[in-house]
């Protein structure tokens, strides 16, 4: 899915302009970046948390060459699930696979 796709999806089902919805999808993916940039951290209950993390410089291999080279510290961000995204995803799996026809 795409930001494009996202700005879809709510133009069918709010009925805003598109122009509006593109807006408001803009504005958030926006402020959860300058949010991490600053607290590091955004919960969306429901759905799940966006963390990011501090990796710290560690010694690494060049795969193509061999050598020893130094990898720089850096910030990366992870995303963990929440127990109801989780269940809901679940039950879909188990939906589709007791809608599929067996092969015998």
């Amino acid at each position: 899915m795409t930001k494009v796709d996202i700005v879809e999806a709510i133009y069918e089902k709010v009925g805003f302009s598109k122009k509006e919805v593109a807006k408001i999808v803009e504005s958030i993916f926006d402020i959860m970046k300058n949010h991490l940039q600053h607290e590091n951290k955004i919960k969306i209950s429901g759905f799940g948390n966006f963390v990011v993390r501090n990796k710290r410089s560690r010694r690494g291999r060049n795969p193509q060459t061999g050598d020893d080279i130094e990898i720089t510290p850096r910030r990366i961000l992870t995303f963990k699930p929440s127990q109801v995204l989780k269940a809901s995803l679940n039950r879909k799996e188990t939906q589709e696979t007791e809608a599929a026809p067996r092969s015998e």
